[in-house]
């Protein structure tokens, strides 16, 4: 009994070292995007609250936490109060399989890249369910938008993914970081890592893909009718999904934990190190974008989606399979 009751202890302490971490993560990420946007535009940014503005993101969750809970008189409560919950749920749970070094992770399971595509393709839920409890036409036209949207650009990762896995030979997220010792993936791959990436811009929502929360038609997307705390939770969700997708892109395309290959000057630096180091690249990327490209038209973006994304993916998929067979590369596992 005394043994269980450690390893469950241990566990919990896993679990908080992760889940901690990753909100301050997700807390400053929104003062990155805050000071990025402003860089880009030859402004401060937030700089009055604490050195440099980095109490900025604190003060603005006190604030959230000391407004007003309004549930509109119409909306169905329990699904109002439960769709934010979710989203922010699901952004944290993902991380149960991410490596952050050699061995370093909560669930080092087989089956780690398909658990990380199946969480992140439950995230629209929270969303949908934001959008209709509301019982208002602006956020369930931010929802639906958000439904189509995020399932259009999921297909076209789910190839990208295959196309990783096809050359690892395994779904566990070590393996295809170790995969890459010798190259990244983001080299021999380099059109579908340009497809997964503009693919996790849309998949968050994030601009020129925010059409969930396109303020010029929509006012403000599936959350207008939220405030405070559940307002914060989506937000908190949206950006822990940003923070997973560029961990995601750093583990499937830049090596993940792997040093960078300077002929061994800097293999004295720690793997979680380098994990952290290019998720951080990958992040700012994701708040770059955001201050530079213009927002799509609904119809462009639907059609970026199938009619560009989708067969150039599924045709990558087949010259990479075609490429390892005939050249005898696939990878042997046992």
């Amino acid at each position: 009994m005394s043994e269980m009751l450690l390893e469950f202890l241990i566990i919990l302490a896993k679990i908080f070292a992760i889940v901690l971490p990753l909100l301050l993560a997700v807390a400053f990420t929104t003062l990155l995007d805050r000071k990025v946007w402003a860089m880009m535009q030859l402004r401060k940014g937030p700089n009055v609250v604490g050195p440099f503005g980095l109490l900025q993101p604190f003060a603005d969750g006190v604030k959230l936490a000391f407004k007003e809970t309004i549930i509109p008189a119409g909306a169905n409560k329990g699904v109002f109060l439960l769709a934010p919950v979710i989203t922010f749920t699901l952004a944290l749970i993902a991380w149960a399989v991410i490596p952050f070094g050699d061995g370093i992770v909560l669930a080092d399971i087989n089956v780690g890249i398909l658990y990380l595509f199946a969480i992140s393709s439950l995230g629209v839920y929270g969303i949908i369910m934001g959008g209709w409890a509301s019982n208002s036409k602006y956020p369930f036209l931010g929802g639906l938008r958000s439904a189509a949207q995020m399932v259009s650009y999921e297909v076209s990762i789910g190839f990208v993914i295959v196309t990783v896995l096809l050359c690892v030979g395994s779904l566990n997220l070590n393996d295809i970081v170790k995969a890459q010792e010798h190259i990244w993936f983001a080299i021999p791959l380099l059109p579908m890592f340009v497809v997964f990436f503009i693919s996790a811009l849309a998949e968050t929502n994030r601009p020129p893909f925010d059409l969930p929360e396109a303020e010029s038609e929509l006012v403000a997307g599936f959350q207008i009718e939220y405030s405070s705390l559940a307002f914060a939770l989506f937000m908190l969700g949206e950006y822990g999904n940003m923070i997973l997708m560029s961990a995601m892109t750093a583990i499937l395309f830049l090596g993940g934990w792997q040093p960078i290959s300077l002929f061994g000057l800097l293999d004295w630096i720690p793997g979680p190190l380098w994990f952290f180091a290019k998720t951080f690249v990958v992040l700012f990327t994701f708040c770059w974008v955001k201050a530079t490209v213009p927002r799509y038209r609904y119809d462009q973006l639907m059609r970026l989606g199938w009619k560009v994304f989708l067969p150039f993916s599924l045709f990558w998929l087949v010259l990479t399979a075609g490429v390892l067979v005939t050249f005898g590369w696939l990878p042997v596992k046992g």
